[in-house]
């Protein structure tokens, strides 16, 4: 919602710095990279929804910080802190679908979590686009901040605990107390010897552990962040593309984005359609692995060098508007198949800590998304935009054949190389 905003922002506060208004945009997104390395192990030790309370109000909180900010430096430091703190659901949600569904439902399961996430980036600069236009950018903070704090009421009021540890050690606790009984304990806690200052610095650690010492996971990770790079790197650029290029207002340029949330939804559909039916057939023929998850992020980076090929090259002959509306949609296709197949996979093949395997993705994934769209206007300038998403094109394509490998050899690297979390 922000993105379209950055320009009142920089004529407010007297600065024409463009790597500023790119900072401005992407230092939420590396509040992404903190947030989850606490919020994880947290819910895995205290409960999920003790963790998204906390972490929500705290967001609407810096949210509300931001629309009152009186400096650059104000609004960057609250900015990076509402990601650390908004992070949670991306951080547990995860998490929360492990405990809830089966493996041959959680196709859907995650198809429905990661609506809000896919859709955000094309439906939020829409809105954003007309109420900066309209009330100017703080404006787009106190929806946000009104928008969140209905959410939070819903969350705080009516979710309930998923996590199976903690419901097992809070029925222990009833137990204990009405029976009398202080030996009853959960079996979970029973096969835990350690202090609650070694389970939560375990848990604290668990993160990084995954991030590092799991091929599998730092390979993904690696793949990730260049793809949510790529994303947020649009984001930020399309104002360029659209009102330097095309001529369109701030509120137009902002309907613009809906051709990624189109792409976005296509890759969706075909993934609940397709993921969980295929994973039924696995399991009927004893031979389900995590890496049944994976086929879909070997057709996802060609798609997503098509679509930057064709949104950089219509973007450079100044083509119709619908060019490169079109490269963004087939874009959003491909980077919906890759995501939900990365999520996926991560939580079959680290069920019980899918919380801190999807934190160790997402602190380098949002590395990725933070620094990345730092070059975009640099990168434009130099190259113009056929070639320079030309060469975006081309390294997403370079991924393909470490995909390919980790899809064909997955199962093998990962029993190899097992982690005690």
């Amino acid at each position: 919602m922000f993105a379209l905003g950055v320009s009142e922002v920089m004529t407010d506060f007297n600065t024409s710095n463009n790597y500023l208004s790119a900072l401005v945009v992407s230092i939420y997104v590396l509040g992404f990279a903190f947030g989850p390395l606490f919020w994880a192990p947290l819910s895995e030790i205290y409960g999920r929804w003790i963790c998204y309370s906390v972490s929500n109000i705290l967001y609407i909180i810096f949210t509300i910080a931001c629309a009152v900010s009186t400096n650059m430096s104000m609004l960057i430091v609250f900015r990076f802190l509402a990601g650390c703190f908004g992070s949670s659901a991306l951080a547990i949600g995860g998490g929360t679908v492990t405990d809830m569904f089966p493996v041959q439902h959680r196709g859907v399961a995650l198809s429905l979590y990661t609506l809000g996430p896919i859709c955000g980036p094309a439906i939020g600069p829409v809105i954003g686009g007309f109420v900066s236009a309209a009330k100017g950018w703080r404006w787009i903070f106190w929806v946000l901040s009104i928008l969140g704090g209905a959410v939070t009421f819903l969350q705080v009021f009516y979710m309930r605990e998923t996590s199976a540890t903690i419901i097992l050690r809070r029925k222990a606790k009833r137990l204990r107390k009405t029976s009398g009984n202080s030996a009853i304990i959960s079996k979970i806690d029973a096969d835990k010897r350690a202090s609650g200052s070694q389970i939560l610095l375990q848990g604290l650690v668990r993160p990084l552990k995954l991030m590092l010492l799991s091929p599998i996971s730092f390979l993904l990770s690696i793949a990730t962040a260049f793809i949510y790079g790529l994303l947020y790197l649009l984001l930020t650029t399309l104002p360029m593309v659209f009102e330097e290029g095309y001529g369109f207002g701030v509120g137009i340029t902002g309907v613009t984005y809906v051709g990624l949330g189109i792409g976005n939804l296509i890759g969706l559909f075909v993934f609940s359609l397709t993921s969980d039916r295929y994973i039924r057939a696995r399991i009927a023929e004893g031979k389900m692995t995590p890496e049944d998850r994976l086929p879909y992020i070997l057709v996802s980076c060609p798609l997503m060098a098509a679509g930057l090929f064709l949104y950089g090259w219509t973007a450079e002959a100044r083509t119709l508007w619908i060019g490169p509306v079109i490269g963004l949609t087939l874009f959003g296709v491909g980077n919906t198949l890759f995501m939900n197949a990365v999520i996926g996979y991560l939580i079959d093949s680290f069920t019980q800590y899918a919380a801190s395997a999807l934190a160790a993705n997402t602190v380098l994934r949002s590395v990725g998304g933070a620094l990345l769209p730092l070059a975009g206007d640099s990168m434009y300038q130099s190259l113009r935009f056929g070639w320079g998403n030309s060469v975006l094109g081309f390294l997403a394509l370079g991924f393909t054949p470490a995909l390919i490998a980790l899809y064909k050899y997955g199962e093998s690297i990962r029993l190899k190389y097992p982690l005690k979390l």
